[in-house]
């Protein structure tokens, strides 16, 4: 029988199913399902499931995110009926296989619906002009008004105008399915062929030879998220996350990030039940010394967990929970800079008050696009064990990601990740909209294809800058991020924290392909 079925036919698709289902922080995303004929019978081989990137920020008025759920539900919805319908027609009888050739009819399939998209807006446009000839007058002036509250504010201390903020770039209703489908088919492909998918994206992207050696991109694990709109100041930083020296494997990695983050939980308990107990000093050392003049106390108690899967305090100072890892590092016998890093996702484009041209970095406190790299320089020099800043000034700030790499490009990573444009873009315009960066972060999201992903990742190996796969905020629990980040050779994968089952489930699966590419000895 085994003989005999050598002589089978292909297993081709025979249908996709969309499903709305919930993600992490439950709310509705896409998972499509890839049915195959295999010997003359329908099987479903396998799904994937999309994270759902939202760019509403924290501080958003409850119109916003209303609107924001209302557009994603929406996107689903439209998503579900491309697969089920014209997507499930369309790659009926293909070889799952073929990726190069689905993602490119995936491709001109979202062309044509960005086309018609524009076809009807183009419509609506006319009609609406048609409609409201007699209020031409005012809206004029309204647009003038607008244009003049825009420009005004944007001036500095120094004199400098500001540029202001670029648009968002629109994400076309049901894109979801794009990247829904091609992940899928690239499930199923890696299913047939019996091989792990990170092997087979690997295979995709001709990297043949890294098959007989192939590294693990170090994880960004982050620790802290730092509230920036609560009672406490600190407004500058995101996420603080841990790196593991590269000489540890993953396992002792992730078991050293988690022996600090419990030392930091002991530390912060103190604060809860006892506030007028004096907070923990750190070992003493020549470092901790320097660090401690002026020290402050502790931030406040941890409340919750973050949806990013991490403890969530309030800090009142930049130095106040970077103080608090070398603390708990010392604490346990390790130092920053040796035994473990920092990484730190400051999410500037949050911070910029367009009123006075300035990032507020603290509550009251506001520092010019200038100052920002002047501070960035300072706090380096302060904190040597940053190896990575993410996001440290808005994308529009070119000229100072210019001179910020020029002085510390040697020291830490500059890492873009909003400050990238839109993913989809890159291929087609090399250089839209980045700054000058050391690496840049890549989700899989909306539109985007696993062909996609090959060719941004040769790209940017082409110009020498970093790559980094990273988690949308809204994160499912489907872990192919993690095979797609090991067989495209990415530097480092940014996953958020050790907690929440989205987010621990694809530690579970880097630490699997350890253990596996160690048992066949292709462990570099």
């Amino acid at each position: 029988a085994n003989y005999f079925s050598k002589f089978s036919k292909a297993p081709v698709i025979c249908k996709l199913a969309g499903r709305k289902v919930l993600d992490g922080i439950g709310q509705p995303t896409l998972e499509v399902e890839i049915y195959c004929t295999v010997k003359n019978r329908e099987k479903r081989i396998c799904s994937a499931v999309m994270s759902f990137h939202s760019q509403i920020s924290e501080n958003a008025l409850p119109k916003t995110t209303e609107a924001d759920e209302k557009e994603r539900n929406d996107s689903v919805t439209t998503a579900v009926g491309w697969v089920n319908g014209s997507l499930s027609t369309l790659l009926r009888d293909l070889k799952p296989t073929d990726q190069c050739e689905i993602d490119k009819m995936l491709g001109e399939y979202f062309t044509k619906k960005v086309e018609e998209k524009k076809e009807i807006q183009k419509e609506e446009g006319e009609a609406a002009a048609t409609l409201s000839l007699g209020s031409r007058a005012p809206s004029a002036v309204a647009l003038s008004g607008q244009k003049k509250a825009a420009k005004t504010g944007k001036m500095s201390n120094t004199g400098k105008t500001i540029p202001p903020a670029e648009p968002i770039e629109s994400v076309l209703c049901g894109s979801l399915a794009i990247g829904g489908t091609s992940l899928a088919i690239a499930k199923a492909g890696a299913t047939i062929n019996h091989t792990p998918l990170y092997e087979h994206i690997a295979l995709l992207g001709h990297h043949q030879d890294s098959l007989k050696e192939m590294t693990l991109p170090l994880p960004m694990v982050t620790v802290l998220n730092c509230e920036k709109f609560s009672p406490a100041k600190l407004k500058l930083v995101k996420e603080v996350m841990l790196v593991p020296p590269v000489q540890l494997s993953l396992r002792q990695g992730i078991d050293r990030v988690l022996d600090i983050q419990k030392e930091m939980m002991r530390l912060l308990e103190p604060a809860e039940k006892a506030p007028q107990q004096p907070s923990p000093q750190p070992a003493d050392s020549k470092k901790s010394r320097a660090y401690n003049k002026g020290k402050k106390s502790l931030p406040p108690a941890l409340k919750r967990i973050s949806h990013l899967g991490c403890l969530i305090t309030g800090c009142d100072s930049l130095e106040q929970p970077l103080l608090l890892m070398q603390t708990a590092c010392n604490n346990i016998g390790l130092e920053l800079g040796t035994d473990m890093y920092l990484a730190i996702n400051c999410a500037a484009h949050e911070l910029m008050d367009y009123a006075k041209g300035k990032y507020e970095i603290l509550t009251g406190t506001f520092k010019s696009p200038d100052e920002m790299v002047d501070m960035y320089v300072e706090l380096i020099h302060k904190f040597p064990s940053i190896i990575a800043l993410v996001d440290p000034l808005r994308k529009e700030d070119r000229q100072q990601w210019t001179n910020m790499c020029c002085a510390l490009g040697s020291k830490c990573y500059l890492i873009a990740e909003d400050a990238a444009t839109n993913i989809s873009k890159l291929t087609t315009d090399q250089n839209t909209n980045i700054p000058m960066c050391s690496g840049v972060v890549l989700k899989y999201i909306n539109q985007i294809k696993v062909s996609d992903l090959i060719e941004l990742t040769a790209l940017l190996d082409g110009q020498r800058h970093v790559t980094i796969l990273g988690s949308p905020d809204g994160e499912s629990s489907d872990e192919s991020l993690v095979d797609l980040a090991v067989g495209l050779g990415a530097s480092f994968v940014k996953l958020g924290g050790l907690s929440r089952g989205e987010r621990v489930t694809k530690y579970n699966r880097l630490l699997a392909i350890e253990e596996e590419l160690a048992k066949n000895g292709t462990l570099r």
